[in-house]
């Protein structure tokens, strides 16, 4: 068998592993999920599943990391376009590049997403999302869109307040079937972001 033959089934047998997390996420909820679970839903024995994964927290654990690093990916390349959007005077709100690329994304990979995020399923993973959503945004690296000395407030709080709108906007679409296009959902994040709630709900013009 050659080498592509073996890469080929190991990215087969590892996306049946990971459907089979997927679904049974939503059926039971990820701590009631056994290894035992995950095998009999793939379709596979427990020997291919460890030549892969330590358990199902390992399993999890890569599964979270790959989205991490899609959406890092995703961030590190829109930046420059992002920040000269910032710099337009426009009085009409665009939807930020990266904004759209993240949700065509979540989009793409809403199953495992929706999964994640839902209340079955890891719950330390949306802290985890959110503290990168912040340190995307203020975090001491060069792709950060707030620098510390501009702040009108404390960082935490600003943190704070972000990492939950934006994680529960994108919790709601999940949940709700996708019904707006990546790019409505991006305007609409957009909107709420750089006008404010008060804006978003037609109080303040």
């Amino acid at each position: 068998m050659t080498d592509s033959n073996i890469d080929l089934r190991v990215i087969r047998t590892k996306e049946s592993i990971r459907d089979a997390l997927i679904k049974l996420i939503d059926e039971k909820g990820f701590e009631a999920i056994t290894v035992k679970d995950i095998t009999t839903k793939a379709k596979i024995n427990r020997g291919t599943f460890y030549a892969h994964y330590q358990d199902k927290f390992d399993l999890m654990k890569k599964c979270e990391e790959e989205i991490m690093l899609e959406l890092s990916s995703i961030v590190k390349t829109k930046f420059p376009s992002v920040m000269a959007s910032l710099k337009t005077e426009s009085a009409a709100v665009q939807p930020f590049p990266h904004t759209v690329s993240v949700f065509e994304y979540l989009n793409e990979n809403s199953d495992i997403m929706r999964a994640v995020l839902g209340p079955k399923g890891d719950l330390s993973f949306q802290a985890r999302l959110k503290e990168f959503m912040w340190e995307t945004l203020y975090g001491d690296n060069p792709f950060a869109f707030v620098k510390e000395e501009s702040l009108l407030v404390p960082g935490q709080y600003l943190s704070s307040y972000l990492g939950n709108a934006m994680l529960g906007v994108v919790q709601q679409w999940l949940n709700s079937g996708r019904k707006e296009s990546p790019q409505e959902m991006a305007r609409i994040l957009t909107t709420i972001t750089v006008n404010g709630p008060l804006f978003a709900a037609g109080i303040k013009k």
